[in-house]
């Protein structure tokens, strides 16, 4: 049967070929793809062409991205959606800001006696309401090894989470999985992580402290554990990871576990490599 949107993907795939040494280089420069099959490789590739006709990058003065980059960062904004089919996950935005360094943004709290703060943040990433995704480019470049840090994901994340409306760490579930188990699975751990930074605010806590500011980066930073350092979180939060499986349709720890195996001193050598 014909479908217009297949024929639309075959034309800009056609279109827009992948040059075979910059996605060598991509490969080189995102250890997290390692362990993914031919067929899966393939996959992100395509993907990756796709969120680049998507998407718009728009890189602010200062900061000049060829097409190396650009596969670069759509590879690790596809990752998470790999097995995900082919809904429109990224809907409600059509713009990613790069900014060459870290940046300022304006903040706005109202607290619980009404009186309202303003503060200038610096930050690495911004995601906003059916709006761009901000990202700070040495960011970019510092994600895709497997070191519990992928600001890509991260941000891209809290765009799943607002799919149903405001983010608050509870994205569009699959049929088959459970409000219950999930709530169950991150306030549970939420509450453990929040309850070690009370005791003690300058804990060594298994994930980023930052995943307790609210149940929204949670699971931002949570997802980012997932792809790039799945070993610590299935240990400090299994129930976390095993929603999260169930929500990517991937296992990352396994992928991450036959890697070792291969080659025991695995993430070990690829840290040092790319640290």
């Amino acid at each position: 049967m014909w479908s217009f949107k297949a024929w639309r993907r075959r034309r800009t795939l056609e279109n827009n070929p992948v040059d075979p040494a910059h996605w060598a280089e991509v490969r080189r420069r995102l250890p997290i793809l390692d362990g993914l099959d031919e067929r899966e490789e393939q996959q992100l590739r395509e993907r990756a062409v796709l969120f680049l006709h998507d998407k718009h990058l728009t890189a602010l003065p200062g900061l000049e991205l060829g097409p190396v980059e650009h596969l670069l960062l759509a590879a690790q904004a596809q990752l998470p959606l790999l097995h995900l089919g082919d809904l429109d996950w990224y809907q409600g935005f059509h713009e990613i800001v790069l900014y060459p360094d870290d940046f300022v943004s304006p903040q706005r709290h109202r607290d619980a006696s009404g009186i309202e703060h303003e503060w200038d943040d610096a930050r690495s990433g911004e995601a906003w309401q059916q709006g761009p995704v901000i990202l700070a480019w040495p960011g970019v470049q510092a994600s895709g090894s497997w070191e519990g840090y992928n600001l890509v994901i991260h941000e891209l994340a809290h765009k799943l989470d607002m799919l149903e409306g405001g983010a608050n760490g509870l994205p569009p579930l699959h049929r088959e999985m459970r409000v219950q188990d999930w709530a169950s699975a991150m306030q549970s751990a939420y509450d453990a992580l929040n309850a070690e930074l009370d005791a003690n605010p300058e804990a060594e806590t298994a994930i980023d402290p930052y995943a307790a500011e609210d149940p929204a980066e949670f699971f931002a930073v949570t997802s980012e554990y997932f792809f790039s350092a799945p070993d610590l979180l299935a240990q400090a939060f299994p129930e976390v990871y095993r929603q999260l499986a169930l929500f990517y349709r991937q296992d990352s720890l396994e992928r991450l576990q036959c890697l070792q195996a291969e080659h025991p001193d695995y993430k070990a050598v690829e840290n040092a490599t790319n640290g």
